[in-house]
């Protein structure tokens, strides 16, 4: 346990170290972790740990991309690691913490549309990868790439749905309004709104990039290949 408890810490040291050699990442990486500690900081005063916890969880979260490329021996595009970097930020401290999910009705709406767009560029990505390519191969159909991409961020729409379940569970939150703030819970279809709503809003903004996807590469516009995974064979390992 020891041991294995030491490599988590070791990944996450290695990847922290290589996001400062980032440039703007690394000043967008800066200014949210600031943000983020002076959150913890003040929670922690006010007694509410659950909320401590969710900011750890939230500096960790941002290390992931890092620790993903290096892992996976690729590069991913500064754009969208910072657009990653702050979609966490929006989500967990602003979101959550912060309580927008509540005092701006359309917050989540917002961040899950983006989020399905997101991960439908993620996904024309994943084709390359798997191909062992830089582009999207040409004897790929474009209908296929993008229908794959789409399938890929609804799938990882859902597994979000499941982590919101499982947070509600253990930490005893709200992420999927089930109810309301004093801890009333709904009853029905009332309760499954706000996860339907997201499931639909992440099926829209996959759609939206899917098909965006497909015209870039139907017409060799070069819009998906700016947003693509590119191998990198200097990383070290983790």
């Amino acid at each position: 346990m020891a041991k294995k408890k030491k490599g988590v810490r070791a990944v996450l040291s290695a990847a922290h170290a290589a996001l400062l050699r980032k440039g703007t990442v690394t000043a967008v990486y800066f200014l949210l972790r600031f943000l983020v500690i002076a959150v913890m900081v003040a929670q922690f005063f006010n007694g509410d740990f659950e909320s401590v916890f969710l900011c750890g969880l939230t500096l960790i979260l941002f290390l992931l991309p890092t620790v993903f490329e290096r892992a996976l021996m690729v590069d991913l595009p500064n754009t969208l690691e910072i657009v990653i970097m702050l979609f966490i930020f929006a989500a967990e401290i602003l979101g959550e913490i912060s309580s927008f999910y509540t005092t701006f009705k359309s917050w989540d709406t917002i961040l899950h549309t983006f989020s399905g767009a997101m991960l439908g560029a993620l996904g024309f990505s994943f084709i390359t990868f798997l191909n062992k390519t830089d582009r999207v191969p040409v004897n790929l159909s474009p209908v296929f790439v993008a229908t794959f991409a789409f399938c890929f961020a609804v799938t990882l729409g859902v597994v979000w749905e499941i982590y919101e379940f499982t947070a509600d569970g253990i930490l005893h939150t709200n992420m999927q309004k089930f109810g309301l703030e004093d801890g009333t819970p709904f009853l029905g279809r009332l309760a499954l709104r706000d996860t339907m709503k997201d499931l639909i809003v992440d099926t829209i903004g996959a759609a939206v990039m899917s098909v965006i996807g497909y015209i870039s590469l139907k017409h060799q516009k070069g819009w998906v290949e700016k947003l693509l995974l590119k191998a990198h064979k200097h990383h070290g390992t983790v």
